[in-house]
């Protein structure tokens, strides 16, 4: 099932859908934000972080990782998320402006 999510990254819209599932706006501008610092389209960014994890994933990476699947209602998805987080840099928060009423 893991394998089979991580295949579909080489699908740019497959990549992009699985991170829209994730329904987590931060994550997505964490994305945006890395892709465009690094000058790469988002949905290659997803694919080369995520195996790149992979391939460097200490066992404690690893171990956390399928703590966090064994847990999850959707175990993909919920690596997909993991693994993001982790590799993706952090950006501040946008600041919203207060407009008066």
């Amino acid at each position: 099932m893991f394998g089979r999510l991580i295949e579909s990254l080489d699908d740019p819209t497959a990549a992009l859908n699985l991170v829209g599932a994730l329904g987590e706006p931060s994550l997505l501008r964490r994305l945006a934000v890395a892709a465009d610092a690094e000058a790469r389209a988002p949905a290659e960014l997803i694919a080369s972080a995520v195996r790149g994890f992979l391939d460097t994933a200490s066992d404690d990476h690893w171990l956390q990782l399928v703590g966090i699947m064994n847990s999850a209602e959707d175990p993909g998805l919920a690596a997909l998320r993991a693994i993001l987080d982790k590799v993706l840099p952090k950006v501040p928060e946008p600041v919203h402006a207060h407009v008066p009423a």
